[in-house]
């Protein structure tokens, strides 16, 4: 019988997701997933595990607060432009313009429209092939679908504005046909699921930062394992990695790594 802490809460909802709470952070998960009951009015982990096991609806929407979706398109400008003036020709002159590309984590699918854009002024889009992955099964609906408000593409270069995107009668945004047919959408569980292969770059940022220590050796090996020699690690502004040798990697530049 589940005992009301949180040790006994982590083995339940595994049985019940699919989600391994002893690999993230326990002090910051802990106090999410403690404000989340709060606000369920429920009276601990028991109370709280009873009403998630039984209406979907709760546990739907637990799950996307729990997988921390914080997303916008362009995010961290320095980076992408990184990415356009020494990252991408350089994955063109070791592979050519057909290029394999993994945003893992896709949360909203900001990051990878994004990818598929600035990759768009060196290859046709026909040939740029991106698949995007996420653990939340309601934002990936919610990037499959490819309406966004006039405040995500906020930072988003003008250009890429105005030809990829169609404001909507109700003042949101459409994103192109002609973007959306270069990315596959997928769910996947980084910490379990087997991971795609052969490819020449990884788009994994603002992720890691919330697993333990094992947790990221394990996803940054398995990153490793997945791109092909000289593809290319992209990670986020908190996540450059200590002794990315261990992995099989170097840094080429902040956020870079090459796989040797």
């Amino acid at each position: 019988m589940m005992q009301n802490n949180y040790e006994d809460f982590k083995k339940e909802f595994h049985s019940l997701s699919g989600i391994d709470l002893n690999s993230y952070k326990e002090a910051q998960m802990k106090r999410r997933i403690n404000n989340f009951i709060s606000r369920c009015n429920c009276k601990g982990y028991v109370d709280f595990f009873d009403k998630i096991r039984k209406e979907q609806d709760v546990l739907k929407t637990f799950i996307t607060y729990l997988t921390i979706n914080v997303s916008e398109f362009y995010r961290n400008p320095m980076q992408w432009q990184t990415l356009e003036k020494d990252v991408i020709p350089q994955l063109i002159d070791h592979f050519g313009k057909r290029l394999r590309i993994w945003s893992a984590a896709c949360s909203t699918g900001d990051e990878p429209y994004t990818l598929a854009m600035v990759f768009s002024d060196f290859v046709p889009l026909g040939q740029i092939e991106i698949i995007a992955t996420d653990l939340d099964k309601e934002v990936l609906a919610k990037a499959k679908n490819g309406l966004y408000s006039e405040k995500s593409l906020k930072g988003l270069p003008a250009k890429y504005r105005e030809k990829f995107f169609a404001k909507q009668d109700d003042g949101t945004y459409r994103v192109s046909d002609s973007l959306r047919c270069c990315i596959s959408f997928k769910e996947q569980n980084l910490l379990k699921d087997a991971y795609p292969r052969e490819l020449n770059l990884i788009v994994c940022r603002n992720v890691c930062i919330y697993f333990t220590e094992q947790a990221k050796d394990g996803i940054y090996a398995r990153f490793s394992d997945s791109l092909k020699k000289n593809g290319i690690l992209f990670v986020g502004s908190t996540e450059q990695i200590i002794n990315p040798e261990q992995y099989g990697f170097e840094s080429i530049k902040s956020f870079f790594y090459k796989k040797l």
